[in-house]
């Protein structure tokens, strides 16, 4: 039985601290310096992933915000330092909406000359980015498309950065959700009794571990899928019939990592 094999006292140690972090670097003491590394403000070391040890879960939910926040610097990067603008996607979104972006720059369509196109691979990272892992840990040329991007203005390209990883928004699901997703009308009743009496069982059971063992009970949620842009795929088949297509450019270059090979193959 699994509450017997429990050692309570052990697994009190390993209370988790809350799940809340930082929404700015400087909130984490960090920051990206001179030459691109990100460096702890007071210490200058590296990130260091094992903030607190025996706590693998919650270092992971650190490590994912202080990423949400890179992506979202990467963004003012782009915006900032490169001069892209941000275009929201589909074009005839309306306010309520799901909606996605990619960035370009103000002449990606009617430079007559040459136009770069740039797809990520798949995972966390998102438009601007090549890979989280080397942002945090080595620097920003090594993670960033942005040396790509400043090099093709630079020599007169046009620039289209894709963003074919934000597919959808998710939001909390309400109580009438949950019940809803979990109920199977024609399920037979005594099958129906049998299986709720198996799910309160292993419902209970877990709660009493997790209450020890993983307090931060997270919010069930659900996905809301972008229109046109709900895959890799779809947002680069979107992208090419909206904007790369409708480009004055007479030579289109791709440069594609990983998965983004594989979006891009949907285009030829």
């Amino acid at each position: 039985d699994l509450l017997s094999r429990i050692d309570l006292d052990e697994l009190m140690k390993k209370d988790e601290p809350p799940l809340e972090f930082p929404d700015t670097l400087e909130g984490f003491e960090y920051i990206f310096n001179e030459k691109g590394q990100l460096r702890h403000i007071k210490t200058g070391e590296p990130f260091v992933f094992n903030y607190r040890e025996d706590l693998h879960r919650w270092n992971q939910k650190r490590y994912e915000a202080l990423g949400e926040i890179i992506t979202k610097y990467i963004y003012e990067l782009l915006q900032k330092e490169c001069h892209l603008k941000k275009v929201t996607l589909p074009v005839d979104a309306i306010e309520t909406e799901p909606k996605s972006f990619i960035f370009m720059s103000e002449d990606a369509l009617t430079n007559p000359d040459k136009l770069l196109v740039l797809i990520h691979g798949n995972g966390v990272v998102r438009a601007g980015q090549w890979a989280r892992r080397l942002i945090i840990n080595e620097d920003l040329d090594s993670g960033t498309q942005i040396p790509y991007i400043k090099r093709a203005i630079e020599e007169g390209y046009g620039v289209i950065v894709l963003n074919p990883n934000e597919n959808y928004i998710e939001v909390e699901k309400t109580k009438a959700q949950i019940q809803l997703s979990s109920d199977i009308p024609d399920e037979p009743a005594e099958k129906r009794e049998r299986k709720d009496k198996i799910q309160k069982e292993t419902k209970k059971r877990r709660d009493f571990y997790e209450k020890y063992r993983n307090p931060q009970k997270e919010k069930e949620t659900m996905q809301i899928y972008i229109r046109d842009n709900g895959s890799p795929e779809e947002h680069a088949i979107y992208v090419w019939d909206h904007f790369i297509s409708q480009s004055a450019a007479e030579n289109v270059f791709f440069v594609a990592h990983s998965y983004g090979g594989l979006a891009f193959v949907e285009l030829v």
